[in-house]
């Protein structure tokens, strides 16, 4: 079965084709383009079909990076993904950037623990916890870098992710290992852990924060009939 996996988390645009039976990519294509998903994707798509010498009837599955992350781009590829699943008649299966990350940790230094943790800005820190075996030891949450360091300290993982350096550096009695230190991890790793995972009913954003922007009080319409 081929499986298509995208994500749109963070700054790349990226589209993978893999060969679950085979346990390998086919193709893929990825751009690191800041912003603009939405106008990119089915591009990123298409080419990846192209390199893969695949085509959309050939797929099985599609996977979709559902965040933590940015929240246009999150909702960019969760809209995509289950687009192509009604349209295709396909499963559709969402993998958290944390795991994803933690999956991509594994691959370095073995079935360790590891703490994925991704620097939210205002002092806040999304992480989570995982297995050797990918399993949740701490469900993916907004802590502050106290508490994301009491994790280091409690589980003694890896550190992954954007805020893995400021964790290490917050525990200066301990020594980790650290890596990947990006916002999301490379596509394949996505459509591996998807494989793994199997179908969801429909992959749905996982924002764990509230958005930046938000209305202006003074500038909301009243309901019609209020």
């Amino acid at each position: 079965m081929n499986l298509l996996a995208i994500d749109c988390s963070a700054s790349l645009c990226a589209a993978c084709v893999y060969d679950v039976q085979a346990n390998r990519e086919l193709g893929r294509s990825v751009l690191d383009l800041g912003k603009g998903h939405a106008e990119q994707l089915m591009s990123m798509v298409g080419d990846a079909l192209k390199n893969a010498g695949s085509a959309f009837p050939d797929l099985g599955a599609v996977a979709v990076s559902v965040g933590p992350g940015s929240f246009t781009g999150v909702r960019v590829g969760v809209s995509a993904a289950r687009g192509f699943a009604l349209a295709l008649k396909i499963p559709a299966i969402g993998v958290t950037t944390l795991e994803a990350l933690a999956a991509e940790a594994r691959d370095k230094f073995g079935t360790r623990n590891v703490l994925s943790a991704l620097d939210g800005g205002r002092g806040e820190i999304q992480a989570a916890v995982y297995d050797g075996l990918g399993g949740t030891l701490y469900a993916p949450a907004v802590m502050t870098l106290s508490q994301a360091a009491e994790l280091a300290t409690e589980f003694s993982p890896v550190l992954a992710g954007t805020a893995a350096k400021l964790i290490a550096d917050a525990v200066p009695s301990h020594a980790f290992d650290t890596g990947p230190l990006g916002a999301t991890a490379d596509i394949a790793i996505y459509a591996r852990v998807a494989a793994k995972k199997g179908a969801d009913d429909k992959p749905a954003p996982v924002y764990l924060r509230e958005p930046d922007a938000k209305p202006q009080a003074g500038f909301i319409l009243p309901r019609s009939g209020s």
